[in-house]
């Protein structure tokens, strides 16, 4: 399977370096400059999971889609928790797949423009410099919490539907189900909110989706 996505990457002008295992992961992302990360749950030894752990934990902040089994939920959930940015459950096109990696690369290499320079609360934010700040200390967000970040304050006090986030942040206009955007939300509240429990910016409008109150 992997042999057949690199051959398809490469047939679409990506520069593919494909590993066995966590452990040559890790030395890879030691020796190279890596825009993308395809991993599988399913590997030998350290797991896709421990993986994530380990790219996150190192203030990496490049995408990441993860491969899970089907029907495997707790899969798709651990691993936004851990800072996946998207998941692709097996079987799986590789139409849909490429469009996908196209997404994030393309989001991740655009600039934040609408919203440069921006505090709420003990937050700091600077979108051109990715430099985040909480009571003065640094803050790591992933691309994809960055971009949704930006998309929440962009459109603050507005209420937007998780099919929109959805549609404007990932770029997908269908997708099996809306917790990609929860847990994503889920992991902004925990980084940014002094109580995430009991949210002050980022707030649910249920059954509707989500508003960035200021």
């Amino acid at each position: 399977m992997a042999e057949g996505i690199c051959d398809a990457l490469e047939y679409h002008g990506f520069e593919v370096i494909h590993v066995r295992d966590a452990e040559e992961g890790e030395r890879l992302l030691d020796e190279e400059q890596i825009d993308f990360i395809l991993l599988d749950v399913m590997l030998p030894g350290k797991d896709g999971f421990a993986m994530c752990r380990s790219i996150r934990s190192r203030g990496m902040e490049m995408p990441v889609i993860m491969l899970t089994a089907r029907g495997e939920e707790i899969d798709k959930v651990v691993g936004l928790e851990i800072g996946a940015d998207d998941y692709v459950t097996k079987p799986f096109s590789m139409r849909e797949l490429i469009a996908r990696i196209k997404v994030h690369l393309r989001r991740r290499h655009n600039n934040c423009g609408q919203v440069s320079k921006y505090a709420f609360g003990s937050v700091s934010v600077d979108f051109q410099t990715h430099k985040i700040t909480k009571n003065g200390v640094p803050i790591k967000l992933t691309s994809t919490e960055l971009a949704l970040l930006h998309y929440l304050m962009v459109h603050r006090n507005s209420i937007l539907s998780r099919d929109r986030i959805l549609n404007e942040v990932w770029g997908y206009d269908i997708y099996p189900d809306s917790r990609i955007v929860d847990t994503h939300v889920l992991n902004l509240r925990k980084k940014l909110e002094e109580d995430p429990h009991k949210p002050e910016f980022i707030k649910t409008h249920h059954g509707v989706g989500y508003i960035f109150v200021l």
